[in-house]
């Protein structure tokens, strides 16, 4: 892989080197495949004499000078993206001149055209190491720098780097192109600095602090999608969000502005560009959406946020501590949205669907420690996963729980002051917590930080003939695989069912060591209708319930009238579908016996995609259609009862739209498509119409014919990428061949290609995908080996036979494996594949039995 840099490497070049100053010049006036792009780098050598390497990929090398003399440019080494530095001075000027790439595949400088308006936009993406797709540099967290860019780009276009410019000249006079000029950063790492460019549409605003300095705000999006862009309500988040951290870090905001663009064809939700953060298009909501996608757009935002400090101001030394850096910011985001915005209930949202992400992740068999080990970039491209996000950011929670909040903080801000533009490692971390709350954090890094694998808590009581505890106790229990016991800092509720519905009565906390726990506490009280370990969501653990609990729950899990425990009752009912304890079946009747008491909206559709993902791969294939029927069933009736225009209604028929298999509900959705049939307050705005429409190409109602009608009706970027899932859906061999061809082909750009797999994969045509196992083993090493980081690893992911539930399915992965020894993060991608496949295959025999 080009520009792989491994861990060794990166350790040499930092001992030897000092890194100074860049300045960039780039010139995106040259053409539409290539920008001109000039890097002077001004940097010291420990080892006068020494030699070393400059990254850059994928360029037209013009000129390379060090030092004040000329290199010979095919010293340039395209396959690896470096080019060799020999005999360096004590201190050096290098200068490179290239014609660099624009990427299709949203890695470095992407570049998009709108279909709307052929207007031409820019951005880039350079975490985990692609700056130097964009300018020569030593990529590298630990190599930091000042950042001076100068950009000439068309006169109609705005440029935003990570500083505010300080100055525009016209590049001729009269001309059509101007040069933006930007004065240095402060000391950061390169895969934080950003180049946005094109005619984006622009508001700006500022936040106020008490003390009457500002900090200038600015909200971009494509000058097509301005119409539905709903600035005011993203800088209200941004305010909350600054107030809240520059509080609780004690320490200013470390930028001179702050700019969030909405820009297209992202690969991830967003990235914490120093000043300057880019963020999904999707974001910008061009249809109606619920309020779970409000929340999610502010935890992603003040996720963001929290970066500036932790991972921009102080940062990693390497890749090994990716996770520190999101954990950190994904609790520090849950906590202030908590606090300080609308969204109360968003430890609950957290406890439902991040930490059901972390304990999915955490079973898989490629699961590994929080703090991981990071050989090279390949390697940590595969690790932001729920481990590094969601497992990371549970731990830490639970450490704030251990340590005390205030000592916490007083850790964190301490730990700024010390390191402030510099880069750590996880001990600097824990030496400043241990200062401040005089805990010694060594035993606990071993145990939560240095082992993988969840623990299951379990109750494990006796009564007496009136019905108290004679004894409790709390079992713990660990994968042979990984079978660190670990200590947990818990909550025990017992909740009786009342006439106000399922309530907590009593509550104890303690320390649980080991394989059990005695809990002297709870004996001699009565026993209730629901005994929650882990109540409150202390801990990061796998729950299960007693026999007693799990009948009060199919009797009326909606009945219980608080959010977190709620949330935590139907993540063990979930996780124990996954683990084949608890019937597919059993699991969607719950879900829809129970979904009318859930009053978190972000909740309501987490468990409607659970309980689509348990029909459609965990469940019997015998029980699969009346399951189908049982959930589209339900949800019609919920939609039809929830009140007009409510989020509910929405959330249920978005539901039924991935669902509908009859020709009763099919009619519906043809109906509600073409307006012949009407849902009082359901608007049937473009994104519900695609929905609708993919739904019924995918069970053979509509087609080709009526794809192109919508694509004319919707002639935008997410259109176009709609239209392309739903061609590569349609249930033909004919079909599925021509999105295969395409998949492979390695021409469509990042975001229609994401689009056409997600087709090609529709869940209820696993039939038609039978073919493909085989030939996706066929491709999957090539694609690997030739295709970008992120594109090859969704290939890898996305397109593995997961819905070809056979033994044949494992037996061609493992046999892949062993004869082709593939890079360890393909091998991981693969074993998770497998893993994948074997689940669904133990819970289709558990579900089979519960039909005899």
């Amino acid at each position: 892989m080009a520009g792989n840099l491994t861990r060794d490497e990166a350790r040499e070049r930092a001992r030897l080197l000092t890194v100074s100053e860049y300045a960039v010049d780039l010139d995106l006036t040259t053409g539409d495949e290539r920008f001109g792009s000039t890097t002077v780098i001004r940097f010291g050598c420990a080892e006068p004499g020494a030699s070393t390497f400059v990254d850059l990929h994928g360029a037209v090398v013009r000129e390379v000078t060090l030092n004040g003399t000329a290199l010979d440019p095919s010293g340039y080494d395209a396959e690896k993206g470096r080019f060799p530095l020999p005999s360096l001075a004590e201190s050096n000027e290098l200068r490179v001149v290239a014609d660099c790439a624009y990427s299709r595949s949203g890695e470095g400088l992407h570049r998009f055209v709108d279909p709307v308006d052929q207007n031409v936009y820019l951005y880039t993406q350079f975490e985990t190491a692609d700056a130097h797709r964009m300018y020569a540099c030593f990529d590298q967290p630990d190599l930091k720098a000042t950042f001076a860019f100068t950009v000439k780009a068309p006169a109609d276009w705005q440029v935003v780097t990570n500083e505010a410019p300080d100055g525009r000249d016209e590049a001729e006079a009269g001309g059509p192109a101007v040069i933006w000029h930007f004065p240095p950063t402060p000391k950061v790492s390169t895969y934080i600095t950003a180049l946005i460019a094109g005619p984006y549409h622009k508001v700006t605003d500022e936040y106020r602090r008490a003390d009457g300095t500002t900090i200038p705000l600015g909200v971009y999006c494509r000058a097509s999608l301005a119409e539905h862009l709903d600035a005011d309500a993203i800088v209200e988040v941004t305010r909350k969000g600054f107030a809240f951290f520059e509080d609780v870090f004690d320490r200013p905001y470390p930028f001179a502005k702050y700019d969030q663009l909405f820009v297209p064809e992202f690969n991830a939700g967003a990235m914490e560009n120093a000043g300057a953060v880019t963020f999904l298009e999707d974001y910008v909501f061009r249809s109606r959406v619920t309020d779970a996608a409000y929340e999610r757009r502010a935890e992603t935002i003040l996720h963001e946020m929290a970066h500036m400090w932790f991972g921009d101001l102080v940062t990693m030394r390497w890749w090994d501590d990716l996770w520190l850096n999101e954990s950190f910011a994904t609790y520090m985001s849950v906590l202030c949205q908590a606090e300080v915005t609308k969204w109360s209930g968003s430890w609950t949202t957290f406890a439902n669907l991040m930490k059901a992400w972390a304990y999915r992740q955490d079973q898989l068999p490629s699961t590994h420690p929080i703090s991981a080990d990071i050989p090279d970039i390949r390697a940590v491209e595969v690790n932001f996963d729920g481990i590094t996000y969601a497992k990371g950011a549970s731990v830490l929670k639970q450490l704030v729980a251990y340590v005390g909040r205030d000592n916490f903080l007083e850790g964190v801000r301490r730990y700024f002051q010390r390191h402030a533009w510099g880069n750590t490692v996880l001990t600097d971390l824990l030496d400043a917590l241990e200062e401040t709350s005089g805990r010694d954090l060594e035993s606990w890094s071993k145990e939560w930080l240095e082992t993988a694998g969840v623990n299951t808590l379990r109750p494990s009581y006796e009564v007496d003939a009136d019905g108290a505890f004679t004894s409790f106790a709390v079992l713990q229990e660990a994968k042979a695989e990984y079978p660190t016991l670990r200590s947990h800092r818990i909550a025990i509720g017992l909740y009786d069912r009342t006439e106000e519905g399922i309530v907590r009565r009593d509550r104890v906390e303690l320390d649980i060591v080991g394989a059990r726990t005695e809990v002297p506490a709870l004996v001699g009280r009565e026993r209730p209708d629901l005994v929650l370990v882990n109540d409150d969501d202390l801990t990061y653990a796998k729950i299960r319930l007693d026999d007693t609990s799990q009948r009060t729950l199919i009797q009326g899990i909606g009945d219980i009238r608080e959010g977190l425990p709620r949330a935590l009752c139907w993540s063990a009912a979930w996780d124990m579908t996954r683990d084949a304890e608890m019937a597919t079946r059993d699991y969607v009747k719950l879900v829809v016996s129970g979904i009318r008491g859930v009053t978190d909206i972000s909740v309501v559709q987490t468990l409607l995609r659970q309980a689509r993902t348990a029909v459609q791969q965990y469940a019997d294939p015998a029980w699969r259609p009346e399951g189908l029927r049982l959930m589209a069933d339900a949800l019609l009736e919920l939609a039809e009862e929830a009140e007009p225009g409510s989020d509910f209604q929405l959330a249920y028929i978005q539901a039924l739209a991935s669902v509908a298999v009859t020709d009763d509900h099919l009619d519906l959705l043809a109906g509600l498509l073409d307006g012949s049939k009407v849902m009082e307050g359901l608007k049937v705005d473009t994104d519900l119409r695609w929905a609708l429409l993919r739904r019924l190409v995918a069970m053979g109602r509509a087609g080709e014919a009526e794809i192109a009608a919508e694509a004319e009706r919707d002639p935008t970027a997410a259109g176009e990428r709609q239209a392309a899932g739903c061609r590569a859906a349609i249930p033909t061999a004919e079909a599925k061949a021509a999105a295969w061809n395409r998949i492979i082909g390695g021409e469509l750009p990042n975001a229609v290609f994401r689009a056409t797999l997600g087709g090609f994969v529709e869940p209820d045509q696993a039939e038609l995908l039978v073919p493909y196992a085989d030939r996706y083993f066929g491709e999957v090493g090539r694609i690997w080996k030739e295709w970008s980081s992120d594109m090859s690893q969704t290939f890898a992911e996305v397109a593995y036979p997961f819905l070809v539930v056979e033994q044949s399915t494992i037996d061609r992965t493992e046999s892949y494996i062993a004869e082709n020894d593939p890079p360890a993060a393909l091998t991981r991608l693969l074993s998770e594949g497998r893993d994948g496949v074997a689940r669904a295959l133990r819970a289709r025999r558990k579900d089979a039995e519960a039909a005899s």
